[in-house]
């Protein structure tokens, strides 16, 4: 064999091994990196306006969390489009584990069934752990007259356009169940959509349109019991202990609209397993913690927690089952 062609045939040797030496590098600092997350900040992105049920039960957590992790978990609210553009900047983040998200899964179950999303649910975003599903209190403001919820849809069907329904936004879950209960009820009510469930209460409190849907929370329970809201009627699978008297949509006969609000965690595709998994185990530790659990069940949202698996297949239900929902009831967003 000459001098020449040992060269050349060492140097082919050499290439081809280049690749699978930098593959099982890379690999490797993957693990390291995994290893000794979190090494600086995180950032926990909250899909809605601060001063809403989400953002309060965010907060609660990062706290929890910066004790467990050693480094703090800050709050950065990114409202807009029912919670897709939170949950878009996180899709579109570097998968370290450094971004996270915390949202309602309406942009996983319901803005990719009403247009052109503004990521993949499926290839972009991993679900990490659940949170809480929040009941869906549907309440008339001070501008409004009826006393109930026959009321309100006696006096949708009499005056088309008058009663005006805010929601949290676009594609929200509030915005579904109005277009579900509306098309039952063969009724004209006028959507009146917001960034977050924030303002949409101030709004209400000032009488500015006649209902709104919305998660319970500490202040929208307080401003019942002080007479500046009606509870007309709420979205859970059953009656809440703190309004005995207040029936659920499926009571009044609007079985498909009778939802409540699941929240959980996010990443980015691409987070390391092992991130991912200290991210799980230190939440549903956080979520069994007795002052955690009686903050959220004093205002009727409910704590859950469980398995990454669990989660993505509930999203990947009630995503197929939204799919349905919207096909029969022609809802679309204009």
């Amino acid at each position: 064999m000459t001098n020449f062609l040992r060269r050349s045939l060492l140097a082919c040797a050499v290439a081809a091994a280049l690749p699978a030496a930098v593959s099982v590098n890379a690999y490797a600092a993957d693990k390291a990196d995994a290893g000794h997350w979190p090494a600086r900040p995180i950032r926990l992105v909250v899909s809605y306006p601060a001063g809403g049920v989400s953002d309060v039960v965010a907060r609660a957590l990062g706290e929890k969390l910066t004790a467990a992790l050693g480094q703090s978990v800050v709050v950065d609210n990114k409202a807009g489009a029912g919670g897709a553009i939170g949950l878009d900047l996180v899709a579109k983040s570097t998968p370290d584990g450094y971004t996270l998200g915390f949202s309602s899964i309406s942009p996983l179950t319901l803005s990719p069934h009403l247009g052109k999303p503004l990521f993949d649910a499926h290839k972009d975003i991993t679900p990490v752990v659940s949170v809480m599903y929040s009941p869906v209190l549907l309440l008339g403001t001070t501008r409004s007259t009826a006393k109930n919820f026959p009321e309100l849809i006696a006096q949708a069907k009499a005056h088309p356009g008058d009663v005006r329904w805010a929601t949290a936004g676009l594609a929200s879950l509030g915005h579904i169940m109005l277009e579900q209960i509306a098309d039952q009820s063969k009724s004209q009510i006028t959507h009146v959509p917001y960034k977050g469930g924030g303002q949409q209460l101030n709004d209400g409190l000032s009488a500015q349109f006649e209902v709104l849907s919305t998660n319970a929370g500490p202040a929208v329970l307080q401003h019942i019991k002080a007479g500046k809201f009606k509870a007309l009627a709420v979205g859970a699978p059953s009656r809440l202990d703190s309004l005995p008297n207040v029936p659920t949509l499926a009571e009044l006969g609007y079985k498909s609209a009778n939802m409540n609000s699941v929240f959980g965690i996010f990443a980015p595709a691409g987070v390391p397993a092992p991130v991912l998994a200290r991210i799980n185990a230190e939440v549903n530790k956080a979520l069994a913690m007795p002052d955690v659990r009686q903050r959220l069940e004093a205002t009727d949202n409910v704590p859950t927690g469980g398995k990454a698996a669990d989660f993505a297949k509930q999203i990947e239900a009630e995503s197929r089952a939204n799919a349905k929902i919207i096909k029969a009831a022609h809802i679309e967003l204009n």
